[in-house]
């Protein structure tokens, strides 16, 4: 991270899932629990292509693959994301150094948004799990936009939220997935890697970290 931004920083956007809370083991869990509870059999190389879907689109595809009676969609789809909840209220762990991360941005004056394809009720759970709610200014879900990501609308919502324009913005993103939605809503982007994540695909990203306190402020123009 040694390249300065072009544009003035204003405001971070940040996804909720692997980013701010250690949750991929959480929805794994929930998603097995529940999906095979109606007969869907889940494999690990179908998992990984629902991995970055909206919690609708997730239901969906089980669904074609393995379609169910006696359940709607919807009450499926409502049982994953109760268990998600349930399980993060009890279970739930902060992504290392992001408070302290945040709290830096917000002493520095920095808007704070969060953008992510998880359900919004599931939003509120996580942040008074992590006790971070009072850092956010905006947040956002893709559950009430046209598409999920990698589709740029939950951010560029975000952005009309905090008032900011889409280049004063930068994301962070765990998935290529996530980048690739922040990138394409004229963002600039941090990648967030870990031994787990690292793949060849993520190399879109303007910067890369593998912790929080790797971040290099002096990156951002308001720094210079």
């Amino acid at each position: 991270m040694t390249q300065k931004t072009k544009d003035k920083i204003e405001a971070f956007i940040f996804d909720m899932d692997g980013v701010i809370i250690d949750s991929e083991e959480i929805w794994k869990r929930a998603e097995k629990e529940v999906f095979s509870s109606v007969g869907v059999k889940l494999s690990e190389e179908l998992c990984s292509i629902t991995q970055s879907m909206t919690t609708t689109e997730v239901t969906n595809f089980w669904y074609s693959k393995y379609p169910w009676k006696h359940k709607t969609l919807d009450e499926v789809e409502n049982g994953v994301v109760e268990r998600v909840a349930h399980l993060i209220k009890n279970e739930g762990q902060a992504i290392s150094g992001i408070e302290n991360f945040i709290r830096i941005l917000k002493s520095r004056g920095y808007k704070i948004g969060l953008a992510t394809n998880s359900p919004s009720v599931i939003i509120p759970v996580v942040l008074e799990k992590l006790a971070l709610g009072e850092y956010f200014d905006a947040t956002s879900s893709s559950e009430h936009e046209l598409e999920g990501k990698p589709h740029p609308f939950v951010y560029l919502t975000t952005a009309e939220k905090l008032n900011v324009k889409p280049e004063n913005c930068l994301a962070i993103e765990d998935s290529f997935s996530g980048l690739l939605a922040a990138k394409k809503a004229g963002m600039k982007t941090i990648a967030i890697l870990d031994s787990l994540n690292c793949k060849v695909e993520n190399k879109i990203a303007d910067y890369y970290i593998s912790c929080y306190n790797q971040f290099d402020f002096s990156i951002l123009s308001l720094e210079e």
